[in-house]
């Protein structure tokens, strides 16, 4: 009996933790781990990612206003990486076209992507598939 248990609590952490061809959807910031601190995602306004098979646009969405995109970029999935360029940025970025190595999962509906920014940063952002 233990060893069927253990075969069934096996199978569906596995089947928890999946990689993908690609990220396409929208997915929403639900908080990050910046250099081991924890962050709430903002609750004035949200930020969504539309993902196609190999680019992504950023939105900031707040209520009573048209959403408005904030950034653009490229990204590859190879095996448990992704790999990230921001290609346009409203606002001054240090990242544009820069290729940001991260490793990612999906666990059920959660986009976690790891990884060390150019600066030595550290983070664990957290994003939640919308649609």
């Amino acid at each position: 009996m233990r060893i069927v248990a253990g075969l069934f609590l096996a199978v569906i952490l596995f089947s928890s933790f999946h990689q993908i061809d690609n990220l396409a959807g929208t997915w929403q910031y639900a908080g990050d781990i910046t250099n081991g601190k924890k962050e709430a995602a903002p609750t004035e306004y949200s930020l969504q990612r539309n993902y196609t098979s190999s680019n992504y646009e950023g939105f900031v969405i707040e209520k009573g206003y048209e959403p408005e995109k904030y950034e653009t970029g490229s990204y590859q999935l190879k095996g448990d990486s992704c790999l990230e360029t921001q290609t346009w940025c409203m606002q001054p970025s240090n990242l544009l076209n820069i290729a940001i190595h991260y490793h990612y999962q999906t666990v059920n509906d959660t986009l976690i992507l790891t990884g060390i920014l150019p600066n030595g940063t550290t983070v664990e952002e957290y994003w939640k598939k919308v649609k």
